[in-house]
């Protein structure tokens, strides 16, 4: 009845996000890199659910300072999706 297979382990996602702009929440590190060119792909996933860190990081930027102040962490949140497939 049971598997004998070990679980696959889970690495948590980093977000790619260069370090401009207002300063990070705790709970993200910032890297200097490019996210994945994007492909001609379909996505995989619906445009809400894709890319959650720099979604919740651009979102608590606009909340705290304001959408103008925000424009990389936006911009940031573009390049993730476009990585993802997305058409934005």
């Amino acid at each position: 009845m049971g598997s004998t297979e070990a679980p696959t382990p889970v690495q948590a996602p980093v977000c790619s996000i260069v370090n401009e702009g207002p300063p990070a929440p705790a709970a993200c590190s910032i890297v200097n890199e490019a996210p994945a060119p994007a492909t001609d792909s379909k996505p995989k996933k619906k445009i809400c659910c894709a890319c959650p860190d720099t979604k919740r990081l651009r979102d608590e930027c606009i909340v705290e300072y304001g959408e103008s102040a925000c424009t990389k962490w936006i911009e940031a949140h573009k390049q993730c999706l476009r990585a993802e497939g997305f058409k934005v």
